[in-house]
């Protein structure tokens, strides 16, 4: 009888060795990190941890100082349509004049290439994706005009019409409401239903056990790594934080409970 053979499909994202120095400053070092899907993958760390740049790394947004990243065992470029990217509100000009309607239709330039102009396929499309987060009807509205929860959803919307298989989401709770809140994991659980891994910066421990199947713990360097109930530990978040937090014990509480819930 013949063994089954090993399962030799390439990673859906291969972080090898990634160092990234802003000067002579290293800001991330030496990251050996493999993230597969379908699944709701958390980066989590403190404030200066480099885990934005971890991101902006892997997308060609910041140069590496060493290392390698890899999509579906490939290099970004060759399957750039499949990733979508819904960057930090801060790093955007709100008081350009766009509509959030023009704004989820960019979405769908990459597969449409540079000769052809969105028809009336690419408009239903963006105008699903409005939908699906919650604001069809504010599809005409100035995006300066919108809420901070609500400016979030467009970039949400945007990358939806891209139809990728890998999202990246910088921060996407941080400065939105609660009802914003809800919305965004309601469509991010939607993704993972439908086959997707979506990669999530994240700062809220409290909801980080709740909300990701995966996590990965950074502090320059990879702490820790695997199912969030097994990673977010109080001494894992000591080790990532330098020192104990007021809400570890919370924490630990909470993925107790995760634990016992069948």
């Amino acid at each position: 009888m013949s063994r089954p053979q090993p399962d030799s499909s390439p990673h859906c994202l291969e972080f090898h060795d990634v160092t990234v120095a802003y000067g002579r400053r290293p800001v991330l070092w030496n990251i050996d990190l493999t993230v597969d899907g379908p699944g709701l993958f958390g980066i989590i760390g403190p404030n200066g941890a480099g885990k934005s740049t971890l991101l902006k790394a892997a997308l060609g947004l910041v140069p590496l100082a060493g290392g390698s990243v890899q999509f579906f065992g490939q290099p970004l470029g060759a399957v750039r349509t499949r990733v979508g990217y819904v960057p930090q509100r801060e790093t955007v000009d709100w008081d350009f004049p766009v509509s959030v309607f023009d704004v989820v239709l960019m979405g769908t330039y990459a597969r449409l290439g540079w000769f052809r102009r969105p028809g009336p396929r690419e408009r239903e499309l963006a105008r699903d994706c409005l939908l699906r987060v919650g604001l069809a009807d504010v599809a005409n509205r100035q995006i300066g005009r919108l809420s901070g929860g609500q400016q979030q959803r467009v970039f949400l919307a945007r990358a939806l019409a891209q139809q990728a298989d890998l999202y990246f989401l910088d921060e996407p709770m941080a400065g939105v409401d609660a009802r914003s809140q809800e919305q965004i994991f309601a469509v991010l659980s939607a993704l993972r239903a439908a086959g997707k891994l979506i990669v999530v910066v994240h700062h809220d421990l409290r909801s980080a056990s709740e909300w990701f199947d995966r996590v990965a713990l950074v502090d320059m360097r990879l702490i820790a790594t695997g199912p969030a109930a097994e990673v977010l530990t109080p001494e894992n978040l000591q080790r990532t934080y330098a020192g104990p937090l007021d809400v570890l014990d919370e924490l630990g509480r909470a993925v107790a409970r995760r634990e016992r819930t069948p």
